[in-house]
């Protein structure tokens, strides 16, 4: 495949481009600020490519800025599907990153892709929205959707939570401060989702929805506890209001049933080994260093 990725600079992307390239597979990567349609038509129209994994998008559910989650996980895409359509050139599959946060508080505890979206943030909302618009072009484009659950790796911003708490266990913090301890998550490993990506660029039914995800639920407690067993250190844990959502999605794990019968069976991470795998890298330019000092007081 000649796989032409955007977001190649994020935290998946740069595990995408590696996963595939080992695996053989050209990956191109174009420089364009998505909410300039003008530069994307100019960038793909001189370069060939058989599939699209569109990556790019603000990620983070608690993003400052609310407007510019819609202009660029929604308009940013559109602007894309144009200049894909425009373009003319003949591609297999178009898989476009959703995100699991648009079922919300589901009501059943295991979620398969027939749960109808409920977002409660801008985040979940501007992909959802990306969803809805993108079906506008399934007759002429060959579009995946992708629904990706909770997951993490090296690499990954101190924004997100796991890579905050590693930071602390690393840098030997006295005390944690968190939210709330029993919202529940998939904690998956980025390798596994960028292994799905791939084996669906090959094998996707056309226009289908895939939830990525292991069904596979951690509380944030289960997260701390195995941090405090890999890395020997026990800080003081507190539950502190302040940093308790208003809005929170208290149980995100999904149903991997799809996912399997269009790729079969993904390598298993378990969270310890993914946990593990973080701890034993340097601290990432990515993330919000800390002194590698005791007695240092951090808040989640």
């Amino acid at each position: 495949m000649k796989i032409l990725l955007t977001g190649a600079c994020g935290f998946t992307g740069r595990h995408f481009r590696e996963s595939a390239e080992r695996q053989g597979h050209e990956v191109v990567s174009p420089v364009f600020e998505l909410r300039d349609p003008a530069a994307i038509a100019r960038e793909l129209a001189a370069i060939d490519y058989t599939h699209v994994v569109h990556l790019a998008a603000i990620s983070f559910t608690g993003h400052a800025d609310p407007e510019s989650l819609y202009q660029v996980n929604l308009l940013g895409t559109l602007h894309l599907l144009e200049a894909l359509l425009s373009r003319g050139v003949s591609v297999e599959r178009i898989l476009l990153a959703s995100s699991a946060n648009i079922y919300g508080n589901a009501s059943v505890p295991v979620i398969d892709e027939t749960i109808c979206p409920a977002p409660i943030n801008h985040y979940a909302t501007s992909k959802l929205a990306m969803e809805h618009m993108a079906r506008a072009y399934a007759n002429r484009l060959p579009i995946v959707f992708v629904r990706p659950f909770n997951y993490t790796g090296r690499g990954q911003d101190s924004a997100f939570i796991v890579p905050k708490l590693v930071e602390c266990f690393r840098a030997r913090a006295s005390a944690v401060e968190v939210g709330n301890l029993e919202v529940e998550r998939e904690f998956n490993d980025v390798r596994m989702v960028c292994e799905a990506y791939l084996r669906l660029l090959v094998s996707a039914d056309i226009g289908c929805t895939y939830n990525i995800c292991s069904g596979k639920g951690y509380a944030l407690r289960d997260v701390l506890e195995q941090l405090g067993t890999l890395s020997a250190h026990r800080p003081a844990i507190r539950v502190t209001p302040k940093f308790v959502r208003s809005q929170e999605v208290h149980r995100l794990v999904g149903d991997p049933s799809r996912l399997q019968s269009a790729i079969g069976a993904l390598p298993e991470y378990p969270l310890s080994a993914t946990l593990q795998w973080m701890l034993d890298a340097e601290p990432s330019r990515n993330t919000h260093r800390m002194p590698a000092t005791t007695g240092q007081h951090v808040k989640l």
